[in-house]
């Protein structure tokens, strides 16, 4: 590397994976019902359980079971985490697919010198694979997940370690995301969110104040042009 003219950190988008980038509650619900199913408990509908999801499987299936007016031991919780990412990673894209306009907004913010990343409360080997099976998963500087470190969104380290990996700039990032716990480790990471109205939230988006709220992915770009600040480098003489 030239000491005159160092490779500096680029600008840097990070995504959530469930509910900002891909429709995945199909998948996630129907695991959940499988599971259900096995302890004896009825079937939630679709439109009812999709704002459990977000954060993560354990808490999908605690939230599952108390919807279904049931409770768990920590011991069973953690079988039954274990027969879901099981069940679940073989059915990851039976019903999963991109929301639309992704594609072209990943485009877009790489012809603009944006790294891309994906900090999900998902497993990190499902969000890999759902994400490959998906066709963008080489895409991302990094795939980060519930697992890759010792903490999770909402806490902000989630957020701020994905970014080191990935090589970005923390004064140039921008996190996407459709949930709280994306809005509050964003903000407590000290930069700016972009929230999605189409993900899982039972709270909506626009009350949880992130930066800047999108109907459709076709909006992103302009939002992040007026959160993230450019800077240009010039050559070394």
């Amino acid at each position: 590397m030239n000491a005159h003219n160092p490779i500096l950190p680029g600008p840097i988008a990070v995504f959530d994976l469930d509910g900002t980038l891909a429709e995945t509650a199909g998948d996630l619900i129907g695991t959940l019902n499988v599971i259900l199913a096995r302890e004896g408990q009825a079937a939630l509908p679709l439109d009812q359980a999709r704002d459990l999801l977000g954060a993560g499987a354990r808490a999908l299936i605690q939230r599952g079971f108390a919807a279904a007016g049931a409770s768990l031991t920590p011991e069973r919780l953690e079988q039954l985490f274990q027969d879901f990412l099981t069940h679940y990673g073989e059915h990851l894209t039976d019903r999963s697919h991109l929301f639309p306009g992704v594609v072209e907004a990943l485009d877009r913010l790489e012809a603009e010198g944006f790294r891309l990343a994906v900090c999900t409360n998902k497993v990190e080997s499902h969000a890999v694979a759902l994400l490959d099976a998906l066709g963008i998963g080489d895409r991302f500087r990094t795939i980060v997940g519930k697992d890759t470190f010792a903490f999770s969104k909402p806490d902000p380290r989630h957020i701020t370690a994905t970014i080191e990996r990935a090589g970005g700039d923390l004064s140039r990032a921008v996190m996407v995301g459709d949930s709280k716990a994306d809005v509050a480790a964003a903000k407590a990471a000290g930069i700016p969110v972009v929230g999605v109205t189409f993900g899982y939230t039972p709270v909506p988006m626009r009350d949880l104040e992130p930066d800047a709220v999108i109907e459709h992915f076709d909006a992103l770009a302009e939002a992040v042009a007026r959160l993230v600040p450019r800077v240009v480098v010039k050559p070394a003489a």
